[in-house]
């Protein structure tokens, strides 16, 4: 066993020295880069994406979200995902460690998420805007100049109920950074994420609902619990120009179906229509009204509206109503609403694609915090160790992700009422 250290080392530049000689095969989430090759637009085939920042990033939880959509909402991109997220980090510490921590991944877009310390947790002041915009400006200089597509995320907000201090005034200070990653992204033209004022909006919303007591920027005012981690993920997803479009299903009671790509029906008789899915919907699990739940915040969320949409569409209704089962579940729609298409992701959250969803969750939860291990281990080990021990442990559990992704077999029945 090796000892686990709060501080990051030179573990991933280790990968690059023995890919360099030759002494190993490339993990899946490492490619030689292409010489010459142009700037890639957002999210290709075959992009390689790292998400990096502070401690709400090593949180695992919003990476993990991100990482997910990529793998099982849009597979056809065929993506490679790592987080790199260090606990207390600013992005001066960040660019300090890029070269060492991030470069040998050779990533295609990156995700920053950065300004919570650097705010030092006090009103806003020039030299907390300096000591934030110069390292922001040469990260995304540096990563612009390697070819690399930068979203630029700005930082979160504190909770205006659960901070313990003045919340206001360090939300002030927070909107100011925000204001800096966003002109940095401007002037480099990269995509900007608005966290803070996302997060701002929806936690009001929230707890105008819920009340004072749920919190969205986690019981320290600080980490966000999955509330806000998915607002998190909504926001870079939404960055990245993804279009949210999962796929559509018509069915005709005349006993005709269709689908759209990701999709295939395999029979259809009458409203009884089987289908397999390389693509799935985002699966959304938890209590409506916890902050540790992704389904609480949805009332305030766009999530499924922007992001997850799987319509069924049913033609040639002869009643005014029909009963839809998805899986175990049912419910009863107006004739209306079925032509129109309803989003099988925002009205059916236990559904067929529910349980293979976790599987493939948890080998990335795994996946990540190896990847947190990997950048934190100081004792390193000899390079025969790493190289047999460290890295085919790597390399099982990015296996063992695509392994679990497999097609998904499910039945819509439509009966009229």
């Amino acid at each position: 066993m090796f000892r686990l250290s709060r501080r990051p080392t030179c573990l991933v530049r280790m990968f690059a020295v023995l890919l360099a000689v030759g002494t190993l095969v490339a993990p899946v989430i490492l490619r030689a880069p292409q010489a010459g090759a142009a700037q890639k637009r957002l999210l290709n085939k075959g992009d390689r994406v790292a998400i990096v920042g502070d401690s709400i990033t090593e949180q695992k939880q919003y990476s993990r979200f991100i990482e997910m959509y990529l793998t099982v909402c849009v597979p056809e991109l065929d993506l490679r995902t790592i987080q790199l997220g260090c606990d207390d980090e600013t992005a001066s510490g960040f660019h300090r460690r890029m070269n060492r921590d991030l470069i040998p991944f050779r990533p295609d877009v990156v995700t920053t998420c950065y300004g919570m310390n650097d705010g030092r947790y006090q009103a806003y002041n020039e030299d907390i805007g300096k000591s934030y915009r110069e390292p922001m400006q040469a990260i995304v200089a540096d990563l612009k100049k390697a070819g690399v597509t930068v979203v630029v995320g700005s930082p979160g907000c504190v909770d205006i109920d659960y901070w313990p201090r003045p919340s206001d005034v360090y939300n002030q200070t927070l909107a100011h950074l925000r204001d800096i990653a966003r002109d940095v992204a401007a002037a480099e033209g990269m995509p900007f994420a608005n966290i803070h004022d996302e997060m701002m909006a929806v936690m009001k919303k929230a707890k105008a609902a819920y009340g004072r007591g749920y919190h969205v920027c986690g019981v320290d005012g600080l980490h966000p619990s999955a509330n806000g981690q998915l607002i998190m993920a909504y926001v870079f997803l939404k960055a990245m120009g993804l279009d949210g479009n999962i796929g559509t299903i018509t069915i005709d009671m005349a006993g005709k179906a269709t689908a759209t790509d990701g999709h295939t029906v395999l029979s259809c008789s009458g409203g009884n229509v089987e289908l397999e899915s390389v693509r799935y919907p985002f699966c959304l699990f938890g209590d409506e009204k916890s902050p540790n739940s992704q389904r609480s915040i949805l009332p305030f969320l766009p999530f499924n509206n922007d992001l997850n949409r799987l319509m069924l569409v049913v033609t040639g209704l002869k009643s005014a109503r029909a009963k839809v089962t998805w899986g175990k579940a049912s419910k009863t729609f107006t004739r209306a609403q079925l032509e129109e298409g309803i989003n099988l992701s925002d009205e059916f959250f236990d559904n067929p694609f529910s349980d293979t969803f976790r599987k493939v969750d948890g080998l990335v939860a795994q996946k990540q915090n190896y990847e947190t291990w990997l950048i934190r281990e100081s004792n390193l080990a000899a390079v025969t160790v790493l190289k047999a021990e460290l890295l085919a442990r790597y390399h099982a559990v990015a296996k063992a992700i695509r392994k679990a992704f497999v097609p998904v077999r499910h039945k819509i029945t439509i009966e009229t009422e």
